[in-house]
């Protein structure tokens, strides 16, 4: 299959078999892995990317690669997007674009919750650029409005956002943008393709750490940005080879792999994901459980409206969180205590009020009871695998019993 099949196929067929074709020299029905680092070119190519085309075909990792290259393609496909960029991490691939559309003097507005690195990067170090940030909840399109500013370059969105599963309205936020110079970035890591695709709604630019659903299994670090050829070539050409955050060809050909089997995956993650939070819900010592799909979601509406899969996230609240981590830290069988989420295996991490917006957050008094109405004191974030789901609601109730 390549870049554009003729066919409309569903997305399970794509994910198999988009960007891929069998190796013209061997035959091969796998992806190879291109682990060169650099390539015999004519005599005819010049030694600066800046003198690179279309047809300048590979000369080196750090500007092309053809493992790359197919897993581009696919994403792209299932993405329904013009050109795919890869990056060695989702934090490579969100600085690489700030780097690249944010100069001295522009204005950024980013939703007040984000991923932690994103956030601390746009706190931390753009500043230091003399690029201005503003944080606003995206959930409430009006608060993006009054931060508007005529520097404003770009409106970054996080939707649903990590860790609190909070989404924000993509199609009215970008009535904001059409017809400015205005980028609307959205981060959809937390839905993947399958539940999202931010261009049709009307971003500019979509955002994936390729290291979480996508990837699947935990094995590789990647990130991707997803657009217009136009912006992304540019993009590609003066930021991404030069600032060096390229992808490994082997953490490509293991994303591949993943990717081809993410519709089913996510179908598993959201199906087990439904049958817990409903199991948490319901049980006596949950406070609180805040998962899309569920009818108690404050934006469930919307959830219905916006996304096709409601993904495998969820957060849910205890009475003495710091006891219940030590439990099930100790107890759990099957859910792992770390970081990170979207492995084919059930993660679960305390993620703790105070610290979150002491470090990585820093919010007005309204935005802070905002997250607290989502959050409390503290939430544990469940990335729910594709385990059996009995079993693993039985592994919770276990551990439930020693608090």
């Amino acid at each position: 299959m390549n870049k554009s099949p003729k066919k409309p196929y569903k997305a399970q067929t794509v994910a198999v078999h988009g960007g891929e074709c069998p190796a013209p020299n061997t035959g091969a029905t796998t992806p190879n892995i291109a682990m060169s680092s650099t390539y015999q070119v004519e005599p005819e190519i010049q030694f600066s990317v800046a003198d690179r085309t279309d047809d300048t075909g590979y000369v080196y990792t750090r500007w092309g690669n053809p493992t790359l290259q197919q897993l581009s393609e696919k994403l792209a496909v299932l993405e329904k997007a013009e050109s795919c960029r890869l990056f060695s991490s989702g934090m490579a691939a969100i600085s690489t674009l700030f780097l690249h559309f944010l100069s001295s003097g522009d204005h950024i507005i980013m939703s007040d919750i984000v991923y932690a690195g994103a956030s601390e990067l746009a706190q931390e170090i753009l500043p230091k650029m003399g690029i201005r940030v503003s944080r606003a909840n995206t959930s409430k399109v009006q608060e993006i409005k009054d931060c508007l500013l005529p520097e404003t370059k770009m409106i970054y969105v996080e939707s649903p956002c990590n860790p609190i599963c909070r989404l924000s309205d993509i199609k009215t936020i970008a009535t904001i943008t059409e017809k400015t110079n205005i980028l609307l970035v959205v981060d959809t890591t937390f839905a993947t393709p399958m539940g999202i695709k931010a261009l049709e709604l009307g971003a500019d630019i979509v955002v994936h750490a390729l290291t979480k659903y996508i990837g699947g299994h935990g094995d590789a670090v990647g990130g991707a940005l997803l657009g217009p050829e136009e912006i992304l070539n540019d993009l590609h050409q003066s930021s991404t080879v030069r600032l060096g955050g390229v992808m490994s060809p082997f953490n490509a050909w293991l994303i591949l792999r993943g990717l081809s089997t993410l519709p089913l995956r996510m179908r598993a993650h959201e199906e087990n994901a439904f049958k817990l939070a409903q199991f948490l819900e319901n049980h006596p010592k949950i406070l609180k459980v805040i998962y899309p799909g569920l009818t108690s979601h404050p934006q469930n509406q919307l959830a219905r409206r916006q996304l096709s899969n409601f993904s495998g996230m969820l957060t849910f609240q205890v009475q003495d969180m710091e006891k219940a981590a030590r439990v099930f830290h100790q107890h759990l069988d099957l859910f792992h205590y770390a970081v990170s989420l979207g492995h084919h295996k059930s993660i679960l991490f305390r993620m703790d009020t105070a610290s979150l917006l002491s470090s990585s957050y820093h919010l007005s008094k309204a935005q802070e009871e905002d997250y607290r109405n989502y959050a409390g004191d503290g939430i544990f974030r469940v990335s729910v695998g594709i385990e059996d789901a009995e079993d693993l609601c039985s592994d919770m109730e276990e551990a439930l019993k020693l608090l």
